[in-house]
């Protein structure tokens, strides 16, 4: 997607694309994180009128997934807590319209890249505290996003607890994308033995971010099964057998080799 900051116009865009992915035969899909609001603006995200925007959109997207009869992952948008702060929150929606799990993201991105990019999530977001995993009809689906996948600790986690596919919907900087986006979702597949299914936000929106696209589907063993080619708003498929998690296990069985150690300085 290329999200904006109408979040009825973004609502619009990706009932289009869900419902193209459906048309030709997906029952999981995912969007990317910011899918119903890309707004810089914190004191906007916390508003009313976006409070109530994303609920509606919500709700309207649970409508839509049960229509067609789909697991509707929704990447990211605004999750408003209770105390008036808010969370960057993955929403799991099943084919009966209700709502199977929701993620807060873990990791804030606070950075300062070259060229004068910077980043401070943190103080749009409150961290989550908790990993998530969630069954689906095929398997176990473990959650994260976006800079999640720089902390391989989060993978190993959802893995050794049972996960299948680690979901990554993300919103990466076209800078840091395009030198480490293809290897990291590569090493944590090969890592946990896990699909990974990472959708991505792609070109330059409206608020000035410019994003890598790429969207990615990475198979156990770490090799591209699909791939958006650029940043252009579209569709990808990729056909997955669970029985490709085993076997990739079998072959490399890391998961179960984990040692104690210390660390120490050695100082002389």
């Amino acid at each position: 997607m290329r999200s904006g900051c109408d979040i009825s116009a973004n609502l619009k865009a990706a009932t289009e694309l869900i419902r193209r992915a459906a048309g030709e035969g997906a029952q999981y899909i995912q969007t990317p994180e910011n899918t119903l609001i890309m707004e810089l603006s914190r004191s906007r995200l916390a508003s009313e009128d976006v409070k109530h925007g994303i609920a509606d959109a919500l709700a309207a997207l649970a409508v839509l997934a049960d229509e067609l009869d789909i697991w509707l992952h929704i990447g990211a948008s605004p999750g408003h807590l209770d105390d008036g702060l808010m969370a960057n929150r993955s929403t799991l929606i099943g084919p009966d319209g209700r709502t199977f799990a929701q993620y807060d993201k873990i990791h804030m991105f606070d950075a300062d890249l070259a060229g004068g990019e910077s980043y401070r999530e943190s103080e749009t977001y409150n961290s989550g505290d908790k990993a998530v995993l969630t069954d689906l009809p095929w398997g176990r689906l473990g959650m994260t996003i976006c800079y999640d996948i720089r902390f391989p600790a989060l993978y190993r986690a959802l893995a050794q607890k049972g996960a299948d596919f680690i979901s990554v919907p993300a919103a990466f900087t076209l800078q840091t994308g395009e030198v480490h986006w293809h290897i990291l979702l590569r090493a944590r597949a090969i890592e946990t033995g896990c699909f990974i299914l990472a959708s991505g936000q792609g070109g330059l929106h409206e608020v000035g971010r410019s994003t890598y696209g790429h969207s990615l589907i990475v198979s156990p063993w770490g090799e591209v099964v699909a791939e958006a080619k650029g940043t252009d708003p579209c569709v990808i498929f990729a056909d997955i057998d669970v029985q490709d998690v085993g076997i990739a296990r079998e072959r490399l069985p890391s998961l179960h080799h984990d040692r104690p150690f210390l660390t120490s300085d050695n100082e002389q």
